[in-house]
């Protein structure tokens, strides 16, 4: 893409006229094997597809990402080639980066840095990052949004949409409306970097007492609405960690699994995205995390339905099963429907029940858990469906990718005593009381 296509009309409707023809092929070939028997390539397609959204900056790639991690949102050949989609598209040259800095801090930005890096570090779906220095010799980072993405939005949502109603239509116990309104809310608030800086001040608070999680600060004076600036953090990527030692990788799972289940339990905030590209390893196995523009707030209920849902399990207590799913916000439930949800929700706690030292996926064989999600959300269709709560989108994609971190760690940790040291004084009031006051001191109240 040009410095200029993300600007210009032209451009913005030849990126449409490109994804729009993928998603109308898509509808078009799903409806000729419905009604008229026609054979498809599901994994020729789908590669197509994959390879039509790679190529583009913006939201639908960031959608297609989240998609791939929803159990039973696209059939399973669509999933596997969604998912390899990386943030990495090229970074936007100098030239763009002039016009978008002096949009955002004026004519004369440059003359606010010491030194500004001309190269991007870092190109994402949404934005690009810079490393720069302040003029007192303050090494930071300077994250700058792509052009008119509000609008880009907008329209690829409405893309997105069309796809859940293909969808909705040849399946119907398929009810994805909750998935579509949670990824709007997500992706909306994901463009708002003022937002973006106070949920860092949020994750800074919440994670003060954990020494081994770190948060930059947010330098105001050089950030906008579309541009965030915050210190340099230091580290290098968690894969270079797969080659040390068991005690320093099982050291390092620890620490990502308090970086994202301490603010969750304690104050019940997810970060909704543990892409590998959003957090860096310190030498001492210490985490930074970077990015905060994927944040979810939830109701304590849901927390409390989480932990109640564990000890319901423990203890093979279907009553106390069943108020922690209404906790979660699922209504109308039949025996057999619950029966099925705590099949999966045995699977997803089944390291945490068992008491001892052990790998994530032990006795596993790869690809089990998309395959037990797609059998579960299957049976459930077939009972009449079932609605998920929106709040399970982000839940859920926290999980499946932090999993994939301690997969990728061959973690061997006993993740019941670990969760059990979490949990043990929980409080669904005075988790309440701790996010009210965190949320009113950063200005998210």
């Amino acid at each position: 893409m040009s410095d200029d296509e993300g600007d210009s009309l032209g451009g913005r409707l030849g990126r449409y006229a490109r994804v729009g023809s993928s998603v109308g092929g898509l509808a078009v070939k799903l409806a000729g094997q419905r009604y008229l028997g026609l054979s498809l390539d599901r994994d020729k397609h789908a590669g197509e597809l994959k390879a039509a959204l790679g190529g583009l900056k913006g939201p639908l790639m960031k959608a297609a990402q989240l998609l791939a991690t929803i159990p039973d949102a696209l059939p399973p050949e669509y999933a596997r080639e969604l998912a390899q989609l990386q943030a990495n598209a090229p970074a936007m040259g100098w030239a763009f980066v002039r016009r978008r800095m002096a949009s955002e801090l004026g004519p004369d930005w440059q003359s606010r840095f010491a030194r500004f890096d001309k190269e991007a570090s870092f190109a994402a779906s949404l934005g690009q990052v810079h490393r720069a220095t302040l003029a007192d010799g303050r090494e930071v980072a300077v994250k700058l949004q792509y052009p008119d993405m509000s609008s880009a939005l907008e329209a690829d949502l409405n893309q997105l949409k069309l796809v859940f109603a293909i969808g909705q239509r040849f399946d119907p116990a398929i009810r994805t409306d909750e998935i579509h309104a949670e990824i709007t809310t997500r992706l909306r608030e994901e463009l708002d970097y003022r937002r973006e800086a106070k949920h860092a001040g949020l994750y800074r608070h919440m994670l003060r007492d954990e020494p081994n999680v770190h948060v930059a600060d947010v330098v105001p004076s050089h950030s906008t609405d579309r541009l965030l600036t915050m210190d340099w953090l230091e580290g290098e990527p968690l894969l270079n960690w797969k080659t040390h030692s068991q005690e320093e990788k099982d050291a390092l799972a620890i620490n990502m699994f308090r970086a994202w289940y301490v603010p969750f339990y304690r104050y019940g905030v997810i970060h909704g995205d543990p892409h590998l590209g959003n957090y860096t390893v310190r030498p001492d196995g210490s985490v930074n995390l970077m990015d905060f523009g994927c944040v979810r707030i939830f109701p304590p209920r849901f927390v409390r339905g989480s932990i109640e849902l564990y000890r319901a399990l423990m203890s093979d207590d279907e009553a106390r099963a069943v108020a922690a799913y209404e906790d979660w916000g699922f209504s109308g439930l039949s025996r057999e429907m619950i029966a099925v949800l705590n099949r999966w929700a045995a699977f997803l706690y089944g390291p945490l029940m068992d008491d001892r030292p052990r790998r994530l996926t032990e006795d596993m064989a790869e690809g089990f858990g998309r395959e037990m999600a797609q059998n579960v959300f299957g049976e459930l269709r077939k009972m009449g469906g079932v609605r998920p709560p929106r709040e399970f989108v982000f839940m859920d994609r926290a999980a499946i990718g932090l999993g994939a971190v301690f997969i990728h760690l061959r973690a061997s940790i006993n993740w019941h005593r670990l969760f059990e040291g979490m949990i043990e004084d929980f409080d669904v009031d005075a988790l309440a009381a701790r996010q009210q006051e965190a949320l009113t001191e950063v200005g998210l109240a």
